[in-house]
């Protein structure tokens, strides 16, 4: 028996071992992901975008609220009272006093607005023009996740291509130590070639762990970006490109100028501003109500005797209101001016935030092609000061060094690369292309 539960807890055991080492595996692959996935778990996880569409949902709510003032209203009072002071129906001289009683009312009513001077319908019109700009909000925000999530993808891919170029680096500097290593102790070299090559060697292994820690950095920005735990493993399917960007900067400005949000939440703001003005003004205007009225009331609970209706048309407005609406339409009048130069200013913050990506855009291009051929050029000159190094003809300063620029080449190829390819995603934003 107790062989018997030895095997069992052993089994058991190895069950558990097995099924928390698969867990963790699982838990540890690594998660693909292309641009375009990328940006979609941050649209789908991001707080603020969230926030965007539970403001439309408001805001959809506030045209509803708006669109009622226009309906019916209905409300019902009941009064329930005891007084020793004579009903209004008795004559109270000659009955001076009278002894305490019970009295009952209800009434019902029911009120429909047939004319305010147009403040309602410019009411609702604002609740539908505040609906509009949640819509912009939201595509405004998008563009703006877009952006970020675009930069943090592309910071990863090129960490990731630094990370090899230091490695590279590094290989290159291990093998030339071997190298170096073997020709000193044949007596061919000096010892300072050795020390020269190791201090080399050392700074590239600085180097790559420098770059190695920004590139888990960059992994960490963008897992947060996503929504993603800040440590999961992933996987980018795609690398730093080259497409050429072929529309002028004229162009550019005009597509952003006809699709950017803002300029749209701009006109918004001034048809709002516009609709206050009316708003304002219909207090020059009367109100016009319709109202019914039916009232019951008796001494005895639940006071629904005597019943009787009244059918009303009522109309009011201020005759004199010491020129507090002239003061409102002048602050309205106002607030179209301020959202019009606020509209002109935007414009021009949008086509200033055009140019300077697109000057960005066309800077980093041509440093891929100095770049590109400056790699080459560096890759070659590696390759001849190796071979005169060893065959005598040149010194070891000339390898190292040739490898150290060799480096720094793919490195600003890297970072032009990098630079074109965030400038192009700053431009789509500026552009308002979705």
């Amino acid at each position: 028996m107790k062989s018997y539960s030895r095997c069992v807890a052993i089994i058991s055991l190895a069950s558990i071992i097995t099924l928390s080492t698969l867990s963790q595996s699982a838990m540890a692959a690594s998660i693909e992901l292309s641009l375009e996935d990328s940006i979609g778990l941050a649209f789908k996880n991001n707080q603020t975008i969230q926030i965007a569409e539970e403001s439309k949902e408001k805001a959809n709510w506030a045209v509803k609220a708006a669109e009622t003032g226009k309906g019916v209203t209905v409300s019902f009072n009941h009064t329930a009272t005891r007084s020793n002071a004579p009903p209004s129906w008795i004559n109270a001289a000659a009955i001076p006093t009278v002894a305490a009683y019970d009295y009952f009312s209800n009434r019902l009513s029911a009120n429909l607005p047939l004319y305010t001077g147009g403040k309602l319908e410019s009411s609702i019109k604002q609740a539908k023009l505040g609906l509009q700009g949640t819509d912009l909000t939201i595509t405004a925000s998008k563009q703006q996740i877009k952006l970020s999530t675009t930069a943090a993808y592309f910071k990863v891919l090129q960490t990731r291509n630094l990370v090899e170029i230091a490695k590279q680096t590094t290989d290159d500097f291990s093998a030339h130590l071997a190298n170096v290593q073997l020709m000193y102790d044949t007596g061919n070299i000096a010892l300072p070639d050795v020390l020269q090559t190791k201090v080399r060697l050392a700074n590239a292994q600085d180097s790559l762990v420098k770059v190695q820690n920004s590139y888990d950095l960059a992994v960490y920005d963008l897992n947060n970006i996503m929504g993603l735990p800040l440590r999961s493993e992933i996987t980018l399917k795609e690398n730093l490109t080259y497409h050429k960007y072929t529309t002028s900067l004229d162009e550019s400005i005009s597509y952003a100028l006809a699709h950017r949000p803002e300029v749209d939440q701009s006109q918004i703001n001034i048809n709002s501003a516009k609709e206050q003005i009316k708003i304002e003004k219909s207090n020059k205007y009367p109100t016009v109500l319709l109202i019914a009225d039916n009232a019951w009331n008796d001494t005895k609970f639940a006071g629904n005797k005597n019943s009787n209706w009244t059918v009303s048309l009522s109309a009011q407005f201020d005759v004199f209101d010491s020129g507090r609406t002239d003061a409102g339409i002048k602050q309205a009048q106002s607030g179209v001016t301020i959202a019009e130069k606020q509209a002109r200013q935007n414009n021009d913050n949008i086509a200033l935030e055009v140019s300077a990506a697109y000057l960005s855009l066309r800077e980093a291009e041509k440093r891929i092609g100095t770049s590109n051929v400056a790699v080459e050029e560096a890759t070659l000159n590696f390759s001849i000061a190796k071979e005169r190094y060893g065959a005598g003809l040149g010194t070891n300063l000339d390898v190292v060094d040739a490898e150290v620029a060799l480096a720094q080449t793919k490195t600003n190829y890297m970072q032009a690369l990098y630079d074109y390819n965030t400038s192009k995603a700053q431009l789509d934003k500026a552009m308002g292309v979705n």
